[in-house]
């Protein structure tokens, strides 16, 4: 007769049965990493539809600054950031007009009027708050035909909302005072 032998299988069962036993606790599992935002673009500006002339005003108002460099005018709500600024630097003879808002390398900011309109290369100012800029001469046309334009004129910048803004005195002011 033959005899069978369980030794091969007990050892490993008797090592089961101890490990089952431990009073060991086991180490805890990693905790879960939070999950990491995922970047989406900004949306796009809301444009104002139709024809330029037929967009609300911005709301704001116009104030008018003489400073050591020259005069500006500055356009928006009162004890709120500027929407839209020009500024004359007197001793270069130069315009700078600026719009809230950051814009990337390659923006363009176009200025319209009744009598035209004029594509400009736009950069950011890099400060806080945030403008698109452009620099023009203080006798370019636009600046004629901004002054001269139907009560409103408007400012296209990419990747900003468009805005119409009152043409009054103050602007051509200091139109003039750079001219000067």
């Amino acid at each position: 007769m033959m005899r069978i032998t369980y030794t091969f299988f007990a050892a490993p069962l008797a090592t089961l049965a101890l490990a089952a036993c431990s009073t060991a606790q086991p180490e805890p599992a990693p905790a879960p990493q939070p999950a990491q935002p995922i970047a989406s673009p900004s949306p796009a500006p809301v444009q104002p539809e139709g024809d330029w002339v037929d967009w609300p005003i911005t709301p704001g108002e116009w104030v008018y600054r003489k400073d050591e460099r020259g005069s500006l005018a500055l356009f928006g709500k009162p004890d709120r950031a500027a929407i839209f600024i020009i500024r004359c630097d007197q001793s270069r003879r130069q315009l700078f007009l600026s719009r809230a808002g950051s814009v990337d390398h390659g923006a363009n900011m176009i200025l319209r009027a009744s009598a035209g309109l004029q594509s400009y290369p736009a950069s950011d100012s890099g400060g806080t708050p945030h403008y698109a800029a452009i620099s023009v001469s203080a006798n370019d046309i636009m600046m004629d035909r901004i002054a001269y334009s139907r009560g409103r004129f408007a400012v296209e910048t990419s990747g900003l909302e468009s805005i119409a803004i009152p043409a009054w005195p103050e602007f051509n002011r200091v139109v003039e005072d750079c001219r000067s």
